[in-house]
C-alpha cells in the first residue's frame, strides 16, 4: 500500500465517503437477507429456512468499510497522489523485464514437482488443469492481446480439437500423437470459417459474433446425434502411450509392452498422472516459444499494429484481411491442441465441457493477466484455477472468494496484472560517431563537352 502525505489526508471529504459507505451498505443488506439470511435445511417433512443474520451483518460490515476505503482512494488520486499506480506500473514492468531469468525458474520448478515431497496425485490434477489452462490462455492472447480482436466463442476450437480426436480415436483407431496435429489443423480451419465473417467487425459487434459462434458449435454437438452421440458424449477415447513405445496399463495388449516393464518399475497408476502432466507442460512450452518467436516475424509486429490502430495499419500497407485469419487461425490451433489432449485425458468429451463460461474464464485469464503478456498468463491461471482449487474447503463461499479477488484486480490494476507492453522493435538512436545516413539528393549531372 503507498504511503500519501498527511495534508493529503486532511483534505479527504470523511463524510462524503461514509455516505457512500452508508449507502452501500444499505443495498447490501436488502440483497443479503434473502441470499445469505436464509438457508434451505432438511426437516421432517419437507425442506425448513435456517436463519442466518450473523453472516448478513458481517457482509453488510465488509461491504460499508470496502465502500469507504475506496472512495477515499478515489479522493486521493482525484489530488494526484497516484503514488500506487505507480508503484503497480513500476512493478510490471520490472516484472516484464525479469521474464527472461522469471521464465527458467519457473520452467525448472515445473520440471521438479512430481518429484517434491508432499506432492500426491491431486495436486499433479490440479497442476495439470493450470497448465492446460496456461496453454489456452497463450493460444487466445494471439488474438485478443497480440491482435486486438475480442473473441468470446473461443471454447469452439477447444471443442473441435477435443471431439476430432475423440472421433479419430473411437472410430479409426488413430493414436493421439497422430491425431494431435490434425486436431490443430481442423481447428485452424474453423479459425479461418470465424475469420471471414468477421473481418469488417470491430469491438462489440465482433465480440457478440464469436459469441453466437460458440453457441452454434455447442449446438451442433448437442443435436447431431448420429455424429456426436449429442448430449450423452462419447466415452471410451483411447488414452495416450508413452510416444507409441509402452502403454500405461497393468498389462500390455497384443504382446506390446507396458510403461512399468519398459522401465523395471513396479506399476503405479502416478505414472500416467506424472506423463500426462510432463505433456501438457512440454505442448504449452511449444506454444510459448512459438509465439515469442512468430510476434518477432512481420505477421507478429501486423498484429500489433492491428491491435493499436487498425487505420493507421491500412495506411501503411499492411492487410487486415490476412492478419485477422492468421490470428484466429494460429490461436485457434492451439486450442485445438489442448482439446486433444483434454479428450486423451479424461476419456470422455460433451458439450457440457465446452461451455460459455470457459471462454469467459480463459479470457478473463488473458485480461487479467495483461494482454500481450505471456507471464502474466501464467500467473492469472494459476491465481484463477489454482486459487478456486485452494479455496474449495471454504465450499459455498469459495466462488465469493473468487469474485472479490477478481473485482480487487479490476480496481486496482484495470488493465491487469503486468499491463506492461513492450514494443517488439525499438528504433535506437545512432550511435556516436557513426557515419550519418546517406542523403536521398540525386547528383547532378556534369555538362557535356562541347
Amino acid at each position: 500500500m503507498a504511503f500519501v502525505s498527511q495534508s493529503a489526508l486532511d483534505r479527504v471529504d470523511l463524510r462524503a465517503a461514509l455516505r457512500e459507505g452508508l449507502l452501500a451498505a444499505v443495498v447490501m443488506f436488502g440483497l443479503a437477507v434473502v441470499i445469505i439470511g436464509l438457508r434451505t435445511v432438511d426437516q421432517r417433512g419437507g425442506l425448513g429456512l435456517e436463519p442466518r443474520f450473523d453472516w448478513v451483518l458481517l457482509a453488510v460490515a465488509v461491504v460499508f468499510a470496502g465502500r469507504v476505503l475506496l472512495a477515499v482512494r478515489r479522493q486521493l488520486r482525484r489530488q494526484a497522489t497516484r503514488v500506487g499506480a505507480d508503484f503497480g506500473d513500476r512493478l510490471a514492468t520490472r516484472v516484464a523485464k525479469a521474464a527472461i531469468y522469471l521464465g527458467p525458474i519457473l520452467i525448472f520448478v515445473a520440471v521438479v514437482l512430481p518429484f517434491l515431497p508432499g506432492i500426491n496425485r491431486y495436486h499433479m490434477d490440479v497442476a495439470t488443469l493450470v497448465l492446460t489452462y496456461v496453454m489456452l490462455g497463450w493460444g487466445l492472447n494471439i488474438v485478443v492481446g497480440l491482435a486486438g480482436l475480442l473473441d468470446l466463442g473461443y471454447v469452439a476450437f477447444y471443442a473441435v480439437g477435443a471431439y476430432t480426436y475423440a472421433l479419430l480415436g473411437l472410430y479409426f483407431d488413430w493414436s493421439f500423437w497422430l491425431a494431435l496435429p490434425v486436431a490443430g489443423f481442423v481447428a485452424a480451419m474453423f479459425g479461418v470459417l470465424l475469420g471471414f465473417p468477421v473481418l469488417r467487425l470491430r469491438g462489440d459487434y465482433l465480440a457478440i459474433v464469436t459469441l453466437g459462434f460458440g453457441e452454434i458449435i455447442r449446438i451442433i454437438l448437442i443435436n447431431w446425434w448420429s455424429f456426436t452421440n449429442g448430449p450423452d458424449g462419447i466415452s471410451g477415447i483411447p488414452r495416450p502411450s508413452f510416444f507409441g513405445f509402452a502403454e500405461f496399463k497393468r498389462s500390455a495388449t497384443d504382446g506390446g509392452v507396458t510403461f512399468a516393464e519398459m522401465f523395471g518399475l513396479d506399476y503405479a497408476g502416478i505414472h500416467r498422472v506424472i506423463f500426462l502432466y510432463y505433456l501438457v507442460l512440454i505442448l504449452a512450452l511449444v506454444v510459448n516459444v512459438f509465439t515469442m518467436r512468430v510476434r518477432k516475424l512481420p505477421v507478429g509486429r501486423a498484429w500489433e499494429a492491428l491491435r493499436e490502430d487498425e487505420i493507421a495499419c491500412r495506411s501503411l500497407g499492411i492487410n487486415p484481411t490476412n492478419t485477422k485469419l492468421t490470428a484466429f487461425a494460429i490461436g485457434a490451433m492451439f486450442a485445438g491442441f489442448a482439446g486433444s489432449f483434454f479428450a486423451t485425458r479424461n476419456g470422455f468429451v460433451s458439450p457440457e465441457s465446452f461451455t460459455f463460461i470457459e471462454s469467459a474464464l480463459i479470457l478473463a485469464i488473458v485480461v487479467l493477466g495483461g494482454g500481450g503478456s505471456q507471464i502474466g498468463v501464467v500467473i492469472a491461471a494459476t491465481l484463477l484455477i489454482g486459487g478456486t482449487e485452494f479455496f474449495r474447503g471454504l465450499e459455498e463461499f469459495r466462488m465469493l472468494v473468487f469474485g472479490a479477488a477478481m473485482v480487487g484486480i479490476m480496481v486496482w490494476r484495470p488493465r491487469g496484472l503486468l499491463a506492461h507492453r513492450e514494443p517488439t522493435l525499438r528504433l535506437t538512436e545512432a550511435r556516436a560517431g557513426a557515419p550519418p545516413p546517406p542523403t536521398a539528393t540525386a547528383p547532378v549531372a556534369e555538362k557535356a563537352p562541347s
